[in-house]
């Protein structure tokens, strides 16, 4: 919880600083431009990445569990959240939950956070 409370407010003052920042390097109509173009991109990108996911769980009972196109989805709902928040940080996050490519990189610290909560007892799975 308390690293919670720490990107709640660490992150947006982060984003406040790079903002104007921006605004004062590129100007503020540019800026503005550029967080409305990743939005766009960014959502265009979440419907079919997540299109895609939904596939991959419809098909992948038939070839083995479902675990991975699960964490797919989990990466591309957050990313696709994420993306919707205006600033630079929570955008590169975002983008980096969508693409297939660098989402790679986050799944292994997914499934060793899901293995590590499963074993201390603090997460349950039910079949």
């Amino acid at each position: 919880m308390k690293w919670l409370v720490l990107l709640i407010i660490i992150v947006p003052a982060l984003e406040i600083a790079l903002l104007i920042t921006a605004g004062n390097w590129i100007g503020v109509m540019p800026t503005v431009l550029l967080i409305i173009s990743t939005g766009l991109v960014g959502a265009y990108l979440a419907k079919s990445q997540g299109m895609q996911a939904l596939r991959k769980v419809q098909t992948q009972p038939f070839t083995g569990p479902p675990g991975d196109a699960i964490i797919d989805g989990l990466c591309i709902l957050v990313g696709g959240v994420v993306l919707l928040t205006p600033g630079f940080i929570t955008d590169a996050i975002g983008f980096l939950l969508l693409i297939p490519a660098t989402r790679k990189w986050f799944k292994p610290l997914i499934y060793k956070w899901i293995k590590r909560k499963m074993s201390n007892g603090s997460m349950i799975i039910h079949r």
